[in-house]
Order: structure tokens, then sequence, then C-alpha cells
């Protein structure tokens, strides 16, 4: 299985031995990262994968838009690691960056959640880098960035928070969007199942957002979560006759989009 967006670092919390269960279940990962702590963790991870021949771990990093209410130093501090990152070929991808503007206190921080979006842009234009995007309550932001964003290799939307006219909408306007879903659809979320199930399967991804998004009973989420990912969108494809129906079929289209986007 492939999990297009997770946090190696913060399952810690939740699983000591995350590491082990990637490996068991033979998962390749995105990892996403906001400081140098978590990012440099998870390219250990991914060096000791490379060097065991284990299914690998790509490593992203970007300073998180619901950060973007602290003091501008630390801001400045995380900009400069992910240029420095860059320059030196250490990132697999930008993210997760993007807009949230959930609640008064996210939407206190838009006008510095759009300057720190446009450095993230910038880099990885620069640098060729795809881009993994987080935006929540924030849909109507991103249609402005439509022209820089098609000229990314690839743009993921993490956790797919729009619609299946937004999608396509997207996908008219020429950007390599890729979709990715998680354990929403198993939480009866209508517009990411209406989504999942329509959408180009060339176009979907899977993702965990470990430890982020648990199932109903659960305390955190974790790559055991995704084979009922994959069969609950294989189920919702073939109830309106979409192809790749079958749980078999949807993986390993979802893998091969996985590399598609990741392996550079």
């Amino acid at each position: 299985m492939t999990d297009a967006h997770c946090h190696p670092w913060d399952l810690l919390d939740f699983e000591k031995c995350a590491e082990e269960e990637r490996r068991e279940t033979g998962t390749a990962v995105v990892a996403s990262a906001w400081n140098r702590e978590q990012f440099e963790y998870h390219e250990g991870l991914a060096k000791k994968a490379r060097e065991d021949g284990a299914p690998p771990l790509f490593c992203c990093f970007a300073i998180h838009p619901q950060l973007s209410g602290e003091n501008n130093f630390f801001l400045s501090r995380g900009i400069e690691l992910l240029y420095s990152l860059a320059v030196e070929s250490r990132l697999d991808a930008v993210g997760e960056t993007g807009f949230d503007l959930y609640d008064e206190k996210y939407k206190a921080s838009e006008s510095i959640q759009n300057e720190m979006f446009v450095s993230h842009l910038e880099t990885a234009l620069h640098w060729d880098l795809p881009v993994i995007l987080h935006l929540r309550k924030a849909m109507h932001k991103i249609f402005p960035f439509a022209q820089q964003l098609k000229q990314l290799p690839a743009v993921v939307f993490h956790s797919w928070p729009g619609t299946r006219d937004e999608a396509e909408a997207m996908l008219k306007k020429g950007i390599n969007a890729y979709f990715s879903f998680g354990t929403a659809v198993l939480k009866n979320h209508k517009e990411a199942m209406a989504s999942a199930g329509i959408l180009p399967a060339s176009k979907l991804l899977f993702e965990t957002d470990a430890p982020y998004q648990p199932l109903k009973g659960k305390e955190f989420s974790t790559w055991r979560d995704l084979s009922q990912i994959c069969s609950c969108i294989a189920g919702l494809r073939k109830g309106v006759g979409s192809p790749c129906a079958s749980p078999e079929e949807l993986e390993a289209q979802t893998t091969e989009n996985f590399f598609q986007v990741f392996e550079r």
C-alpha cells in the first residue's frame, strides 16, 4: 500500500514501533515535517529504508498554515530551513502548505498564511518539486494560483476537501492534480465519498494523515487503516460503474500514481 500523507514523528507519541509496523505492512509513505528535528528523523528513516531495501519513505517539509499565528522569528527560520533543504536536494516535496480558515483563530492569521504560501510555492517552482496542499475551509484561496500550480510536476490535495466539480475544475485548468483520500470516506463524509467514487483513478491517492484521522473508537490513525480505505473507495466506484472498481485494481493504480508523483 501507499500513504501520500502522514506524520511518523508525531505517530511516535502513540505507537513507538510505528516504523516496524510500516515495514510489516509494506507501506511506502510521504512524511510531513514542519521543523528540523522532525525532518531529520524522517530523513533517517528514509536512509535506513534504502539501506535495508524496505518500502521507501519520502520526505517533505513546510510551515503548516495553522502555525502562521506564531512569532515572525519562528516563521522566518522555517522558511530559511525550507530553502536550505531545497538547495541541498533533500526534499521530495514541499508540504503540507496552504490555508486553514477553520475558525476565528486561524482566520486572524490569513494575511500571514498568504505570505507563507507564496514563499512555499516559489520554492517548489524554482526546484521543480511537487506540492502537498492543506486547505481547510479555504478552497477558494487556491484557484487564483492556478497558473503557478500548473507549472509544478504535481499538486497533491491532502485529505481532499472540495467537491467533485472543484476537482474537475482543477484538472481542466491543466494542473497535474492528485486527490488524496483517507478515513473521511469511512466516516460517511458525503463530499469525499462522492469525489472518491467518480474522479479518474489515475488521479487518486490514499492517505492516513497518521496519527490525526482516527477511526471511530480509535485513538489514532495508522497504516493498517489503508486497506479499509481502499476497500471502501472500491465499493463506491463499483456502485457508480467507475473504472478500477476492485480493491486490487485500485491499489495497483494508486501505487502507480504515488510513485509517479514522488519518485524522482
